[in-house]
């Protein structure tokens, strides 16, 4: 029964009345995955368009089937969404009504355990979105300072013991290099002490979403993609973006508010003088959070939050 729930896409109706689609309206889905979101857009339009955009090919190859239906407005392109601004004028895509992005990792991706995201199956250290680009958790793992592993694993994971399992892995690498995600399991728990080992969450859970956060660089993709969202926003479109941890949902709030005031100069001065204003305004105060309902269908909601704004 937990199969059917696995690519259940997250926060759908919400995601579907924060679009406000129209019927004519130009879409985009900067995070196709399972094309679960793309398929309710596309079901709703008729004269209007869906873009679709995903840095996994295996994604874009298999949306073909989910969105045969409509695949008359439907324009899929592989890439990343922070080239969006690149990958639209590319397709000459007009002023877009709505975009959504999703930043949690796909559902495929988690279930298929080469692709070396679970901490559960034994797989080679990969962790890639794109599989086209040269970082791999590998890389990270083995080659990556004692001081960045630390940084990054207390930075991106919030792992309190971050000092111990960094100097860990790379006294465990000295001797033979880590290839594996169960190897690297080992290294971790061997790391930690024995009061962590009994709490219920993984205790290689925060290590390995750090270490997917570095390989696929995606606090900087979530910066960057407001900034490029919102010039290609027609009026009135909205911008709905799902986050699956604070450090992301942090900078989707702050990048949104930072379009909400435009004013940029510094607090002290009298009058602005920078001359800009604002062109968003938030949809939602608070982060719009999954209902008891979709928790008990789909776990892999939990953490999730969704933010939207509209443009002025």
């Amino acid at each position: 029964m937990a199969e059917q729930y696995t690519h259940r896409p997250v926060l759908l109706d919400e995601c579907i009345e924060g679009l406000n689609i129209r019927p004519d309206g130009i879409y985009l889905d900067g995070t196709l995955g399972r094309a679960g979101h793309s398929a309710q857009i596309a079901r709703r339009l008729t004269t209007g368009h869906l873009y679709c955009i995903d840095r996994d090919m295996a994604a874009i190859e298999a949306a073909g089937d989910k969105l045969s239906a409509w695949m008359d407005h439907v324009t899929l392109i592989h890439g990343n969404f922070t080239d969006l601004a690149c990958l639209l004028e590319e397709v000459k895509a007009p002023p877009i009504d709505g975009m959504l992005f999703d930043f949690g990792v796909s559902s495929p991706q988690l279930d298929d355990p080469q692709r070396g995201f679970s901490y559960m199956h034994d797989a080679p250290l990969d962790m890639r979105m794109d599989q086209s680009q040269p970082l791999t958790a590998r890389t990270v793992v083995n080659e990556w300072p004692q001081e960045e592993l630390r940084r990054i694993l207390y930075q991106y994971g919030e792992e309190r013991y971050a000092p111990a399992i960094a100097g860990a892995i790379v006294r465990v690498r000295g001797q033979a290099p880590i290839e594996t995600t169960l190897q690297l399991v080992e290294v971790i728990r061997s790391a930690m002490p024995a009061q962590a080992l009994r709490e219920k969450q993984h205790p290689a859970k925060r290590t390995f979403q750090a270490i997917r956060i570095a390989v696929n660089d995606e606090l900087t993709a979530a910066e960057r993609v407001i900034t490029q969202a919102e010039p290609l926003l027609a009026p009135g479109g909205r911008l709905c973006i799902i986050t699956f941890h604070s450090l992301e949902d942090r900078i989707v709030k702050n990048g949104y508010n930072s379009f909400v005031k435009g004013c940029t100069c510094p607090p002290d001065f009298p009058v602005c003088v920078c001359g800009k204003t604002p062109s968003l305004r938030l949809v939602n105060r608070k982060p719009i959070l999954p209902s008891e309902q979709e928790l008990e269908e789909n776990p892999r909601a939990r953490s999730a939050k969704l933010r939207i704004a509209e443009k002025l």
